[in-house]
């Protein structure tokens, strides 16, 4: 068979646990470990102690100031708290050898393995589970460097290659420990950590301006420091049944009618209002070497669209699906599972369709910045409880999204909100490239030595 690439392997060469699968010996992965055996190592065993969270049943509690590190946290580089998960204090203070502390290394190791971040303040206090590896160091190597190395292809290789399992992957702590660490000079450490504090300096900013906008929102509808009354009865007159069509009384929580009575205390317009043109888009035709992007309700983040990895499909599909179509400035919303109502705008000018299971909506008359940054907000996320439909999967289909309120504010606030925001996005464009450069500065010291 042409193209067929073989590796010879001695018996003597196999490890401890005689692995004799094709994946683990392939000639990439031998021509990396090479790479690496002839810069130098060490193990990270050599340089910290590695141990994994708790392994009994988690103590959740919502009240909790501990936040619970999962699988699902750490990311490039960066934590993810989005699922919004706690400890008990009581189980933080019984689990001291899970607990976090600054500057441990934590890296994924049930699942999607090898995701890794470093522990700084923003996330203290916090504990971990048992699908997460804790790596502390106790010499002088850094582990924003061992978290960027982790992170690369010579670090994606070993986590992958020694992870073992059918139906889902594990990678073991004693096989953690034995993962192989560059030694790198400590001029190049210094180098890779001020880029990586960087972009988490930029992150941080990132997120203030966020905030800010979120407080500008709030304080103009006054909800800065609003919270639901969650009466536990609410009385409604048989008219209201009649012209919403819906009987669940989740649908009639007071806590809906409150938003609703301070959207509508200040101008506001429905989208049916200000919508030129709002619908679904359809199930795509994913062709690897298309033109036209395809954009999926996994590319709807929730800072952003995933701009980088976009799928595609033929100018011929685009065609023949013109209803389907996304042009600039369009808001495209999540409507389907566990993200459902999250929005983004689209702000660049490329060819793109949008997926079944994204709604594309098009605005007249008011900033697509501002108006999908209202509806990912409280009072966004709360329009979206109560007008949702279906019992096995949540949806939120374009009949819904039109009885949405939008807070019509001063183009002037509209404006400093939309500004806000736009930085916002650009300082966590400009972290991310701050990460992808220090993975790659670490690859090409190893390449070039």
């Amino acid at each position: 068979m042409k193209g067929l690439e073989v590796s010879e392997v001695r018996f003597s060469e196999l490890n401890n646990e005689h692995r004799i699968d094709a994946e683990y010996f392939s000639k990439e992965n031998l021509l990396e470990i090479k790479r690496l055996s002839d810069f130098g190592t060490f193990q990270i065993g050599d340089i910290a102690e590695v141990t994994d969270g708790i392994h009994t049943s988690i103590d959740y509690d919502e009240n909790s100031r501990v936040n619970l590190i999962s699988a699902t946290s750490p990311k490039e580089n960066v934590f993810d708290l989005s699922r919004g998960a706690f400890i008990s204090e009581k189980a933080h203070a019984e689990n001291p050898r899970t607990a976090l502390r600054k500057n441990d290394v934590i890296i994924s190791t049930v699942g999607t393995i090898g995701n890794c971040a470093v522990v700084d303040d923003s996330i203290l206090p916090a504990n971990s589970d048992r699908h997460v590896g804790i790596i502390r160091i106790k010499d002088d190597y850094s582990p924003y460097v061992l978290s960027t190395f982790l992170l690369s292809k010579y670090g994606r290789m070993q986590t992958l290659r020694e992870s073992t399992g059918n139906v889902q992957l594990n990678l073991f702590i004693y096989k953690l420990r034995e993962l192989q660490i560059p030694n790198f000079s400590t001029d190049f450490q210094q180098k890779i950590e001020s880029l990586v504090k960087s972009a988490h300096a930029k992150l941080s900013e990132s997120k203030s301006l966020y905030a800010q906008a979120e407080d500008t929102l709030l304080c103009e509808l006054g909800l800065k420091d609003w919270q639901p009354k969650n009466e536990a009865v609410s009385i409604k007159p048989f008219s209201d049944f009649a012209s919403s069509g819906r009987l669940d009384a989740e649908y009639y929580q007071s806590k809906y009618d409150e938003i609703e009575a301070k959207i509508k205390a200040v101008p506001f317009k429905t989208i049916a209002e200000l919508q030129v043109f709002n619908a679904r888009g359809v199930q795509p035709d994913y062709i690897s070497n298309g033109t036209v992007l395809v954009v999926n309700s996994k590319h709807i983040l929730e800072n952003g669209l995933d701009y980088d990895n976009f799928e595609k499909t033929t100018t011929e599909f685009l065609k023949q699906n013109g209803r389907a179509t996304i042009k600039e400035n369009d808001i495209l919303i999540y409507t389907t599972g566990a993200n459902i109502g999250r929005a983004q705008p689209y702000l660049i000018s490329d060819l793109a369709v949008a997926s079944n299971h994204v709604n594309i909506l098009r605005l007249d008359g008011i900033n697509p910045l501002y108006a999908a940054f209202v509806l990912n907000s409280k009072i966004g996320r709360l329009q979206t409880e109560k007008l949702c439909t279906g019992s096995a999967q949540a949806e939120l289909y374009p009949s819904d999204i039109e009885k949405f309120l939008i807070p019509i504010l001063p183009q002037e606030t509209q404006k400093q909100i939309a500004e806000l925001i736009q930085t916002s996005f650009a300082l966590r464009q400009e972290s991310k490239r701050l990460l992808e450069q220090a993975k790659r500065m670490v690859e090409m010291e190893i390449e070039n030595a």
